[in-house]
């Protein structure tokens, strides 16, 4: 990797970081006070998500199939 692409990637993370360091410093109590999800309520979400994007790359695999067609 090039110095300049070296540089410009730290650059990207410092940003990154700064804009977290940002979004927490700007919580809203409300949320920081909130009971956090049960493990089982993450499992279930997971899973929903996990069948989205298998559904969604499937289409996806589909609509290039048929571009190349």
């Amino acid at each position: 990797m090039s110095e300049q692409r070296i540089e410009s990637a730290v650059n990207r993370i410092e940003s990154a970081l700064a804009r977290i360091a940002e979004a927490a410093d700007n919580v809203p109590k409300s949320a920081s006070n909130a009971a956090p999800p049960s493990v089982s309520a993450l499992v279930v979400k997971h899973e929903s998500l996990r069948d989205t994007v298998a559904n969604t790359i499937s289409e996806l695999d589909k609509l290039i199939g048929d571009l190349d067609q």
